[in-house]
């Protein structure tokens, strides 16, 4: 287990470099610093409580894994995440 913790580490550091790179490459005034890098996403915009609540509590968004609100990678939104589990449990 710690050495999958290390690998995971590891790649999200690469990931990271990776993201901070690809916007370093662009103009200043073309800098989002949210994008996508190796199809996994990055936000380092600051966050925000509006951001952080659609990451993490969004009726509207049918994907359970949304993009992270700050950083790389994805979040769980948690409110699809109680319609399945609801979902399960209303058809056992």
């Amino acid at each position: 287990m710690k050495k999958i913790k290390r690998i995971v580490l590891w790649l999200t550091i690469a990931a990271s470099v990776a993201a901070v790179i690809d916007q370093l490459r662009l103009p200043a005034s073309q800098r989002t610093w949210q994008g996508e890098v190796f199809g996994v996403p990055y936000d380092f915009r600051p966050p925000t409580l509006g951001r952080i609540k659609s990451r993490w509590w969004n009726p509207d968004e049918p994907r359970l894994f949304t993009p992270r609100a700050f950083g790389v990678g994805w979040d769980i939104n948690l409110h699809r995440l109680m319609q399945l589990a609801l979902k399960d449990k209303n058809s056992e």
